[in-house]
């Protein structure tokens, strides 16, 4: 159980940005979800799902604008929307606290999983290259949280080199993105996708070979 909690870690410094919600309730402890509203070096923000126990909350004030500190875990589960399954990342909180003062690391996240698809090397049109990987994360009771993440540079490259079943260690940040998806020809929808973008890897298995990038992405 102790290696399970070490395998997924995530801290986060931000501001909370919308209200309290009811998610869910499982052995009679209720479980509430609302955004944070993290910054990026670039000034940026990415508002997170963050989704706390009640238990956590006592004598605590959680109202927009506060400034906290959230530890955790990223998790995963399907969820039944528009017809299809869609794949939700929230962050499971183990701790909360007060954020007096913001480090130089707002947004951290540390994975240890298995690449569970083949990887998928691009470009943008900018020349930029990016490599898509999705990581299952094991968790207790033979349960897997199964996170999308996107290498950079010399970082995708080294994805090439992966394949299903590799066991990787990856360092980053979990960010937000929004795009437009085109649902008729008239209709175009604004959507939120989150992933976890990798700043350094390296694969446990086989060579132990580690690559840092230095450019990581803004």
């Amino acid at each position: 159980m102790d290696n399970l909690m070490l395998n997924n870690k995530i801290y986060l410094e931000g501001t909370v940005a919308s209200e309290l919600d009811f998610s869910h309730e499982m052995y009679g402890e209720k479980f509430l979800t609302f955004s944070l509203e993290v910054m990026r070096l670039s000034d940026s923000k990415d508002m997170l799902n963050i989704t706390i126990s009640e238990r956590l909350l006592t004598n605590f004030d959680l109202s927009i604008g506060t400034d906290i500190i959230v530890e955790g875990q990223l998790r995963s589960y399907n969820k039944f929307v528009d017809g299809a399954n869609k794949l939700i990342l929230t962050v499971f909180a183990r701790d909360i606290r007060p954020c007096e003062e913001r480090s130089k690391n707002p947004n951290e996240i540390f994975l240890d999983g298995y690449i569970c698809k083949e990887p998928v090397y691009r470009t943008t049109p900018f020349g930029r290259e990016i490599a898509d990987v999705l990581l299952a994360v094991n968790r207790a009771y033979n349960k897997s949280d199964y996170i999308p993440t996107i290498a950079w540079g010399r970082n995708s490259r080294f994805c090439q080199t992966l394949s299903v079943g590799d066991n990787i260690r990856i360092w980053g940040r979990l960010q937000s993105r929004e795009y437009q998806k085109k649902v008729s020809e008239e209709e175009v929808i604004k959507k939120v996708a989150y992933e976890v973008s990798i700043s350094k890897m390296e694969r446990v298995n086989g060579e132990n070979e580690l690559v840092d990038d230095q450019i990581g992405a803004v």
